[in-house]
């Protein structure tokens, strides 16, 4: 046979890896952003630059969130093992949808609250490059009641999002350390 390799069936493939733990650091770093803007009294300025930074690194992520749904939809991923039962096959495909779908919708309501926001304070990505408001919400005659509202999503999506991040890390580590079996190093890197 030729020297050509055959893909590992059972693990996620380099790029779906590289993307999981990129993002995954990415959300960990915003959170942290976001509650420190939230609960730290800084300088007007520190604060300001935290946003913009806060900004810069959620638009990063949802980037990097599109092109792993993009490679998802294209790239099949390991199958679970057939000794799981039903009900945690169940339980695995809905904490993923929730996952995949609280990963859009807290960068897109951040987009949105920065872009209903009555302050009006264009994004620079990391201090480079100018990124646009979403049409409609910066042109809304009364913003106020938007930017609230926004606010309010983009705060609890981001709980949401914590919560069944913990979810999904307790269930790779139970699979890990309790059942032993392989589900969490399909997705470590060798």
């Amino acid at each position: 046979m030729s020297g050509l390799s055959v893909p590992d069936q059972s693990r996620y493939t380099a790029v779906a890896i590289i993307l999981h733990w990129m993002i995954a650091l990415g959300i960990l770093i915003l959170i942290v952003m976001g509650l420190v803007m939230d609960h730290v009294a800084l300088p007007p300025l520190r604060l300001f630059q935290l946003y913009q930074l806060h900004k810069s690194i959620g638009i990063t992520v949802l980037l990097a969130i599109v092109l792993r749904l993009l490679w998802r939809l294209t790239h099949k991923p390991p199958a679970l093992p057939k000794s799981m039962p039903p009900f945690e096959r169940g339980a695995a495909e809905w904490v993923h949808g929730l996952l995949y779908g609280l990963q859009l919708i807290l960068p897109i309501s951040g987009w949105a609250l920065v872009s209903a926001s009555i302050l009006g304070i264009p994004t620079v990505l990391y201090g480079v490059l100018p990124w646009p408001h979403l049409p409609i919400l910066s042109t809304l005659g009364d913003k106020a009641p938007a930017e609230a509202t926004l606010k309010l999503l983009h705060h609890w999506s981001a709980w949401a999002l914590l919560a069944i991040i913990v979810l999904h890390a307790g269930a790779a580590l139970r699979h890990h350390f309790i059942l032993h079996d392989r589900i969490l190093q399909r997705m470590l890197p060798r």
